[in-house]
């Protein structure tokens, strides 16, 4: 299939359902393309329907406006690909669909997109920072009254560049953390076989480091899958003839499939992957990676910018308070609980923890780590560990 008419289907779903974008990629040789034009085209999607509007007299659905966008984002933000790639390539891929006009409207609207790219390209620098960077007003507001126009600015441009994948490797390597090259498969890369390493953001060290997992320890991950942050863990136990046990919870089984395949891969069968924890168990170490916005990590999850409201930050808000006090009640005393997520908000984050520490006086802060994309160069995370009294 061509690789246009591929990312139009990803991209004509999303618009449809709003779903995961990473879990309606195809597999194929193309793959690596179709995701990064699939990507652009989701990152970009507001400035592009707010440019591509003004060539059209009516908005379209379906086909058309899926092959719009992708061969507007080609166009407008992937300089790799010649203009005449992306238009030949588009109409091509627009005339396999049934109604043979829609590859008419798009050779047009997209030649007519090239002969007037100064003028659009000059009105989209001059357009609010929400829409000049493609983002939900809501979350830009956010990010300007807490950082102000100049770092909110910075930080949309960082979730606007494609993702970096970082591998990091077992306890005791030369590099704790390796940048993949781009374009090379994770499989490929020497030592995947023999599980010597799980893709890892350098961000999520913080929340491992402040977990201190000593060899001999129980631990418990209670939002295990996919499991990297499990790994890191059994790898600091150590052999598990010591006395160490590693728990992962994961409640979703389609989630916890995945983590039992990826703890297979590295080698680590005795870590017990279970949908629940027993009641009243007691471990030295308990990990919260709890499920959150995801604004840390919006290179990755271009998708969640769009799914983001303050209705469904309160719900989040609200979930992660339940799992954080469910987690806690299995710290044993003198153990350690930390608790992460993927986003800067500070309601997911500090707030959490001050209203935790509030309603539980056994519990104190030991430490916590925060990264902001324009300042660190990874992904936005926060970690927090507390100790038990």
């Amino acid at each position: 299939m061509n690789s246009r008419r591929a990312a139009a289907f990803v991209v004509a779903r999303w618009i449809a359902t709003h779903g995961h974008l990473s879990e309606m990629l195809p597999d194929g040789p193309d793959r690596a393309f179709v995701q990064d034009l699939a990507y652009t085209t989701v990152r970009r999607f507001r400035a592009l329907r707010s440019v591509l509007g003004k060539l059209l007299t009516k908005w379209p659905k379906g086909e058309m406006e899926a092959l719009l966008l992708v061969g507007g984002a080609q166009i407008l933000y992937m300089p790799d690909v010649p203009d005449f790639a992306a238009v030949n390539e588009t109409v091509m891929a627009a005339k396999c669909c049934p109604n043979k006009s829609i590859a008419k409207v798009v050779n047009g609207v997209l030649r007519n997109l090239i002969r007037r790219r100064e003028e659009f390209e000059s009105y989209l620098k001059s357009a609010p920072l929400a829409e000049r960077e493609s983002f939900p007003n809501g979350i830009v507001n956010r990010w300007i009254e807490r950082y102000g126009e100049t770092d909110a600015e910075k930080l949309c441009k960082w979730h606007n560049q494609p993702s970096e994948t970082w591998l990091a490797y077992r306890p005791g390597a030369p590099e704790p953390f390796v940048r993949l090259e781009r374009g090379k498969k994770v499989s490929d890369v020497e030592g995947y076989a023999e599980g010597a390493f799980v893709v890892q953001d350098p961000a999520t060290a913080g929340s491992i480091e402040l977990l201190d997992v000593r060899p001999g320890m129980k631990v418990l991950d209670f939002c295990a899958a996919p499991g990297g942050k499990s790994i890191q863990c059994a790898w600091r136990l150590g052999d598990p003839g010591n006395g160490a046990r590693l728990v992962s919870q994961e409640v979703n089984p389609a989630r916890r499939r995945r983590l039992v395949e990826n703890l297979k891969r590295v080698g680590l069968d005795w870590v017990e992957a279970v949908a629940k924890v027993g009641d009243g168990e007691l471990f030295d170490r308990v990990l919260a990676d709890v499920p959150c916005s995801n604004t840390g990590v919006l290179r990755r999850r271009p998708d969640a910018r769009w799914n983001w409201t303050k209705e469904h930050l309160a719900e989040l808000v609200k979930l992660q308070s339940e799992i954080f006090v469910k987690a806690a009640a299995h710290v044993a005393p003198g153990g350690i609980i930390v608790y992460s997520t993927c986003s800067n908000e500070p309601e997911e984050n500090e707030g959490q923890i001050e209203s935790f520490l509030a309603a539980n006086h056994c519990f104190e802060e030991v430490r916590r780590m925060v990264s902001v994309p324009f300042e660190s160069g990874w992904d936005g995370a926060f970690a927090c560990a507390l100790r038990r009294k």
